[in-house]
């Protein structure tokens, strides 16, 4: 059977079974992956950045680290949403389940002083709480998820501040963390490495496998393709779509508690930035805003390639003020690229199928 992610229409039909086993490498079949187009404008940049940041550091432990650190960051939350945009949903809300989370353990565990891990608890709990009315809303109505995700986003971002106030009375919180703790979310490992980075790659590994080794990842690109038809085929449309609110939730919870544990502290900020850059690296990785089509590889490489221009133009002579800029013409041409390159795999499949 081919593999999910190499499907060039990304549907769960039964004419992709029906595809010949692949019997050794291809170039036609690597320019066929539809992560490819990701992957090429990453290396693009990153060449692009390694020439004129190179006598500043650019390409040494220290400079790579500050990308990836920030990549992971972005990537934590980057693919939960790409599942939702492949299903033909998004959620801004994180913006705003990012700083809850941050108060929620400091408030937990710093004013309170509870355990880090009962703080762990109350945190994921409120998050997959957001994450549910999202999914319930948008399932039993007929508002549009921007619309609901829009709502929900100013509602925990006013309901954070005012809590916050009300118990502590300020909007910022100084949280500590024991050692397993710190080592486990906040600390900075060998090169640099930011403890979220690693929680990055299992959470790219694990759903990776979700989406193109499961049975679920067929039913997520049923699900932005035709949800009527995902529907009539037995797929549990509503509870699926629940399922991946809360999963986006909760992703974004875990990148707040990674955020709160290395800089000790937490604030009420609504992280409206986040909400683009996320979307920004999906729509880089290949996804459609229409839905049914994507890959985990391809949203991993978008993230990576908004990180290394986000901070890869503090290491080269020119102005950082040109990087919003850069990222506005990357996007586009991220977006040419992987048009161009789809069209290139649906005709070549097409083509060896006559």
């Amino acid at each position: 059977m081919t593999d999910k992610s190499a499907n060039t229409n990304n549907r769960p039909a039964a004419s992709s079974a029906a595809a010949p086993a692949s019997t050794g490498f291809s170039i036609g079949g690597l320019f066929r992956h539809p992560a490819v187009g990701a992957f090429m404008g990453m290396v693009l940049v990153f060449i692009f950045f390694s020439i004129f940041g190179y006598d500043r550091n650019f390409l040494t432990a220290f400079g790579t680290s500050s990308w990836v650190n920030a990549a992971s960051t972005i990537g934590i939350i980057a693919i939960p949403i790409g599942f939702l945009m492949i299903a033909g949903e998004l959620d801004i809300s994180i913006g705003a389940v990012v700083p809850a989370a941050k108060m929620a353990m400091a408030i937990s565990v710093g004013y309170y002083g509870l355990p880090f891990v009962a703080g762990l608890l109350i945190t994921f709990a409120i998050a997959g709480a957001i994450g549910w009315v999202n999914g319930t809303i948008v399932t039993r109505t007929n508002v549009p998820s921007l619309i609901v995700t829009l709502a929900t986003l100013f509602s925990v971002s006013g309901l954070t501040l005012f809590l916050s106030l009300l118990l502590t009375d300020t909007t910022s919180q100084a949280m500590p963390s024991p050692p397993w703790a710190k080592w486990l979310f906040g600390d900075y490992h060998f090169w640099g490495l930011q403890s979220s980075v690693f929680w990055w790659l299992f959470i790219t590994g694990a759903l990776y496998y979700v989406l193109h080794h499961s049975p679920w990842g067929n039913w997520i690109f049923a699900l932005g393709g035709d949800k009527e038809s995902a529907r009539n085929a037995g797929i549990p449309v509503n509870r699926l779509k629940i399922g991946l609110f809360v999963l986006a939730s909760t992703a974004a919870a875990l990148s707040g508690v990674c955020e709160a544990v290395l800089s000790n502290s937490a604030t009420t900020t609504t992280n409206f930035a986040l909400i683009f850059n996320t979307i920004i690296a999906v729509v880089i990785g290949g996804v459609l805003l229409t839905g049914g089509f994507g890959t985990v590889a391809g949203i991993f490489f978008g993230t990576a390639t908004l990180a290394i221009v986000q901070q890869g133009i503090g290491y080269t002579p020119f102005d950082r003020n040109l990087s919003s800029l850069i990222i506005g013409v990357m996007l586009l041409i991220a977006v040419l690229m992987n048009d161009t390159i789809r069209k290139m795999a649906t005709s070549m499949s097409t083509s060896k199928k006559k």
